[in-house]
């Protein structure tokens, strides 16, 4: 079993719902009783085009899926929730993003693991860090030293 890691993120169509319907789809990937959701949190949106703030999170679970079978599953979960690929940094129903798939570094035509953009996004790093506070990245780097008080003040976490 492999120990992924996948970035959750929404700002369409009632995102707290979103998020939440799509741990539920992960569940169904994970091995029993293995996934664990960080708190969500509140924040801007990368880039220049204009859109509502996000939602994000970080889930973790154990999986028998290969890497590229994950990668579909995802993108099926994200398709099921409406997703439409219109515009790289646009808004979206549902984004999720394979983060990290054990240690395995890969770089594929399809996918890139760890995930490329990862350690620069607080909104990556702060929910990940609460759901996996000893996490030590295949690069050798701790999580707790990519997180820098800045990135804290980025995000405001989501009061339900």
């Amino acid at each position: 079993m492999a120990l992924v890691y996948i970035a959750l993120g929404a700002n369409l169509d009632e995102p707290l719902q979103q998020l939440n319907s799509a741990a539920q789809a992960l569940a169904k990937l994970a091995e029993a009783d293995s996934l664990t959701v960080s708190p969500f949190y509140r924040s801007v949106p990368m880039g220049d085009i204009p859109q509502p703030e996000y939602l994000n999170g970080v889930a973790s679970f154990h999986t028998s899926l290969s890497p590229l079978e994950l990668l579909d599953a995802l993108q099926a979960i994200e398709l099921n929730q409406g997703r439409q690929r219109l515009l790289r940094w646009g808004p979206r129903t549902l984004d999720l993003d394979m983060l990290l798939y054990d240690d395995l570094c890969l770089n594929s035509e399809r996918l890139t693991l760890p995930h490329y953009g990862m350690k620069q996004r607080s909104f990556v790093l702060v929910p990940l860090f609460d759901i996996a506070p000893e996490l030590t990245l295949p690069c050798k780097t701790r999580l707790n030293q990519l997180i820098s008080p800045a990135m804290r003040d980025e995000l405001q976490r989501h009061q339900e």
